[in-house]
């Protein structure tokens, strides 16, 4: 045994010398290794990866080994070739992908969980604030033509941020005090920085480089300018690091004792469960819920699944599951139920469950000898703490528990066999047997179900694979009020509803915390001035919260800590957009694929999603579709994230640091929030005229994020922000401002030198009202995102396409006039949304370029007689759209001068995996493509389509469609039939306008999930189909 694990590590020994053979490599050859360097660097990860995991490859190490020798006969082949001969690549290429090839190979037998991506939980604060740096650097020093005193410096950052790297892997499992937050922001501050220079040099050098030959003579000593100006900001980085290296945190908070203390002497114990959290819950805060979960119990899936409920204390699980098993349609489908809940080393449930399903008689005798070993155990727990505990046979107990445990399955089994039942178990902290149940019960092929709930932390990693996940969220301010109605115990006087939305603030959408609320309310005087008083305590305590906040605190990882930070940049109670906080996320480098594909917005909203998930952030608004449309912080978590977020360093402070050991920066203000609140320091410097250009360096110099909420009428908004704007430029202040969000500030005048933040990824001019942009806005080489949407800007600038890092452009729909790009242009462009086409807007060999597109919203308006130029127009974007293999949301919007629909085109999309939401506005040349649609489509409108065939008998189809929309005149024709098992998982259906329809049939076992129906203006339709009057879960509205 001892053999083999030493030949495990030779051949981790094997795997790290030749994965440092190819980094020396990389590093030392970049000009060599330009056409080859993604093969390389792909190898070098794997292998990299392998060194690192070598335990959990365990067993799988030695076919790894002839990998590792071919590798090393390729780099010790081409070191040891001439450089005129290392010129000829081919060789080197072709033996690179053949190894790429057998690692495939090699590791398609190995265990999924070997070679699977690590998800977003497992990410942790080294990959999102020391990886992009130590990418960036490695591929400056790939660039070749550096100084070699500037590459010293590089290689001298690289070696800093590769130790930072291992010293914050220690650091994620302890909780940092208020200095080591700071130093922890500060440490992020200067990756920004040191990513934000790299990335400015690397930008400049490509602009150098596409000049025409006497440019570059001309303007050759820029190149030797730049990089003085680089090895300048490399000593500051080098400078800051080691501040940072002396003052790393020492003392830190480690969370909990040891688990395993005493756990012998209570492992045979039984848990009673605690008392449901709402006696008599108000059914209407958690209506959508149970109609999700009793929608899922209900399908005529015949094989067995599991539903896990998912959330933190207090959220409303037994809540749920009360209702749930409680539910008459359930009640009549499932003739055998059973409801309870169970501790880490219950065994008694599984009698509980027998006694509930009314099997008394097959119960084991071998029960009883259960309770005489749980009495031994409850004897045990009465001795003094110093006595022996050896005198206990635990081994022996231990023998019983499994036989006895054996015998109780065994009994289960049995009754089961021929039953239709439904098992409803609330887990409180983990179940060690668990596991063993769900592989033992039987699947009796009749539909039979289990609903099991956990909190976040304690996932039930052993379900399999046929199961479905519910994570319960906070509930929003309606949802809070009825739950805090229903459960108040006294008549509430008129005169206390105006406490309506301090009670909704002060409970944050937690079921406990409204229960609970409502119970202290209850025993006091209904006036205002009890109200008041209890009211006032609560905010200063927070005591309904205490225990959640300390769950969610020790189990939320550093890199989200600082996504949720960020919301403190935004006022109280203030509903911030979704798509506006993922952009923002990205733009601050707060998000870090693991994966080269990955897009780093789809990573930032799976962050959003584990928010919302463990019930950090509350959503306010939903679009139809479940997606989020506005969110924010439940009041008591923004109160503690505050504090915690200005410890940290986070948000703007004016405070002093305590010792010298952690260096802030030259500025003191790294992130800047202008509420318009005269009493925070920066009113008078974003709203006065005298400020010195020494106050304004001593607190901008460093600030990475600029957000404005000055939303007043008239010009004045404008006014302010563009002379803050203008001195602080001037005073070489904002200049490493990533995020300039003036969203909703009217008429902001922006100075032309904007050109100077060229470290600027996101500018937010949404309902500005602006009517033009700088010319200067064209060279923000590094901005991703242009949103300019809702304003009167008609005109973008040629040098727009010169942006190559620009993700996210959202225009207006009015005319603009669009430069035709380049075939090297916009190749990361992942949004173009709002671009009005009309006839000279370059389509083909132009915007059909951008092949890359997740989401694309046109417009095409028709004027006068310019119809066969606009037809050809409409045929390229089809082609265009064809070519969109990326795609996920489509909105085409056709009309003419008068704004009547005009023709719209479009070619079958079914190839098109990712496409998840589709609008389209016109009538459609090809009716046919309304069966042609893919099968991840979730999101369908379809407005003036008339279509004359009945789009029901091919919508229906569709697996996953949840949210369809028939609006004015999609369907022309008298008789629409929903069929027998049609639309699995639709949950909102409008029918708007549909002038000629006369006749709706839906036959029973369709529509199963349809949770919302509106029907407008079918004028015709005189009654609902019968099938659809008496569900109990939908939601009608018939006008």
């Amino acid at each position: 045994m001892m053999w083999r694990q030493e030949r495990g590590y030779m051949v981790e020994g094997i795997l790290s010398r030749v994965a440092e053979k190819l980094s020396v490599v990389l590093i030392q050859q970049p000009g060599l290794l330009n056409e080859i360097e993604e093969e390389a660097n792909w190898i070098y990860l794997r292998m990299s990866y392998w060194v690192s995991s070598h335990l959990a490859f365990k067993g799988y190490m030695e076919p790894l080994r002839d990998i590792a020798y071919d590798v090393e006969d390729v780099v010790d082949d081409f070191m040891l070739k001439t450089a005129a001969k290392r010129r000829r690549r081919g060789g080197i290429l072709k033996k690179l992908k053949q190894i790429r090839v057998n690692i495939y190979d090699k590791i398609r037998f190995y265990p999924e969980s070997l070679i699977r991506t690590e998800p977003v939980e497992d990410q942790n604060i080294a990959n999102t604030v020391v990886s992009p740096v130590i990418e960036k650097v490695t591929a400056l020093l790939g660039k070749g033509s550096l100084r070699p005193q500037v590459k010293k410096k590089a290689r001298r950052i690289l070696d800093e941020f590769k130790f930072m790297n291992g010293f914050l892997e220690d650091v994620e499992s302890v909780e940092l005090d208020e200095n080591g937050m700071a130093w922890m922001e500060e440490l992020c501050n200067v990756s920004c920085y040191a990513v934000d220079v790299i990335d400015s040099f690397i930008s400049g050098r490509e602009q150098f480089r596409m000049r025409g030959a006497f440019r570059r003579v001309v303007t050759g000593f820029n190149k030797l300018r730049s990089q003085l100006r680089l090895g300048a900001e490399m000593d500051q980085i080098n400078a800051r690091i080691l501040v940072l290296s002396k003052g790393m945190p020492k003392e830190v908070i480690r969370h909990g004792q040891s688990r395993e203390q005493g756990s012998e002497r209570r492992f045979l114990q039984r848990q009673v469960p605690p008392p449901d959290v709402v006696d008599n819950p108000d059914t209407v805060s958690f209506e959508d819920d149970v109609h999700e979960i009793v929608a899922r119990l209900l399908t005529d899936d015949k094989c067995f699944f599991i539903i896990s409920i998912v959330g933190v204390k207090g959220i409303g699980k037994t809540t749920l599951t009360k209702l749930v098993h409680e539910n008459d349609m359930v009640v009549d489908h499932f003739p055998y139920r059973a409801r309870l809940s169970v501790g880490s080393w219950d065994l008694g449930f599984v009698k509980d469950i027998l006694e509930q399903m009314g099997c008394n008689k097959s119960i084991p005798t071998l029960w009883k000898d259960d309770k005489n070993c749980r009495i031994k155990a409850e004897k045990e727990d009465e001795k003094e703490e110093d006595e022996e505990e050896d005198e206990v046979d635990f081994e022996a107990l231990l023998r019983e528990q499994e036989s006895l445990w054996r015998e109780l399955l065994s009994c289960l089994n049995a009754f089961l066999q021929d039953k239709k039942y439904l098992i409803i178990l609330d887990v409180r902290h983990g179940h060690v047997y668990l596991e063993d149940l769900l592989r033992r019960l039987p699947d009796t092929s009749n539909g039979s179900r289990m609903i099991l709930t956990s909190r976040p932390t304690s996932l039930h990693s052993d379900l399999p694979n046929k199961s479905l996940h519910l994570t319960l969220q906070l509930r929003d301010d309606n949802e809070s009020w009825a739950l805090f109605r229903h459960t108040l115990k006294v008549s509430m006087p008129p005169e206390l509803l105006d406490f309506q939305r301090e009670i909704v603030r002060i409970c944050g959408g937690l079921p406990l915390a409204i229960k609970n609320l409502a119970d202290v309310l209850s025993k006091n005087d209904t006036t205002i001035e009890a109200w008041s008083s209890v009211l006032q305590q609560l905010n200063r305590d927070q005591e309904f919260w205490s225990e959640t906040l300390t769950e969610i605190n020790n189990s939320l990882p550093l890199h989200m800590k600082r996504c949720l930070f960020y919301f403190g940049l935004f006022p109280q109670n203030f509903e911030i957009p979704g798509r506006r906080l993922i952009v923002l996320w990205v733009a601050e480098g707060l998000v870090h694929p693991m994966e080269e594909k990955e897009a780093p917005e789809a990573v930032a909203e799976r962050y959003l999603t584990k928010l919302i998930g463990q019930c950090m952030v509350q959503v306010t608004k939903k679009k139809l579709d479940g997606r989020v449309q506005a969110c924010c912080l439940p009041d008591p978590i923004r109160r503690h994230w505050l504090l915690k977020a200005k410890e940290a360093t986070f948000l703007q402070g004016h405070k002093k640091p305590r010792s010298s050991e952690i260096y802030l920066g030259t500025g003191m203000v790294h992130r800047l929030a202008d509420h318009l609140d005269k009493g925070d320091d920066s009113f008078n410097q974003i709203h006065g005229y005298h400020n010195t250009s020494i106050s304004l360096q001593s607190q901008y110099q460093d600030t990475t994020s600029f957000l404005s909420f000055d939303t007043r009428e008239g010009s004045k908004p404008g006014e302010d922000i563009g002379n803050f704007l203008d001195r602080c430029i001037s005073n070489r202040c904002l200049l490493l401002l990533r995020v300039l969000d003036l969203e909703l500030v009217y008429k902001p005048k922006l100075p032309e030198a904007l050109e100077l933040l060229r470290h600027l990824r996101y500018l937010g001019l949404r309902w500005t009202k602006l009517d033009m942009l700088p010319s200067s806005v064209g060279k923000l080489l590094n901005l991703q995102t242009l949103d300019v949407k809702h304003t009167d800007i008609r005109t973008l600038p040629n040098s727009i396409w010169a942006m190559q890092q620009l993700r996210n452009l959202y225009l207006s729909e009015n005319y603009c006039s669009m430069p035709r790009p380049s075939s090297n242009s916009l190749k990361t462009l992942q949004t173009l949304w709002g671009l009005l086409v009309k006839e000279e807007t370059p389509v083909k060999d132009g915007l059909d370029r951008l092949v890359n597109l997740r989401k694309l919203g046109l417009a095409f308006c028709l004027l006068g007689s310019q119809q066969e130029a606009m037809l050809s127009q409409v045929d390229a974007v089809a082609d265009w759209v064809l070519k969109l293999n990326h795609l996920q949301s489509l909105r085409l919007k056709s009309y003419d001068e008068k704004n009547q629909p005009w023709d719209l085109d479009l070619k079958p999309l079914s190839s098109h995996a990712n496409l998840s939401n589709v609008y389209l506005l016109g009538q459609l040349k090809n009716p046919s493509i309304v069966s042609e649609f893919p099968h991840s489509l979730t999101d369908l409108t379809l407005s003036w389509s008339g279509l004359a065939e009945d789009p029901m008998q091919t919508l229906d189809k569709l697996p996953k469609l949840r949210v369809l929309r028939l609006l004015r005149r999609a369907y022309v024709g008298k008789n629409m039939l929903c069929s027998s098992g049609g639309f699995p998982e639709l949950r909102v259906l409008k029918l708007w306008m549909l002038e000629q329809l006369e006749e709706w049939n839906v036959e029973k076992g369709a529509l199963q999930g349809l949770r919302d129906l509106e029907v407008r203006s079918c004028t015709k339709l005189g009654v609902l189909p019968e099938e659809l009057q008496h569900r109990s879960f939908l939601k009608l509205e018939f006008i």
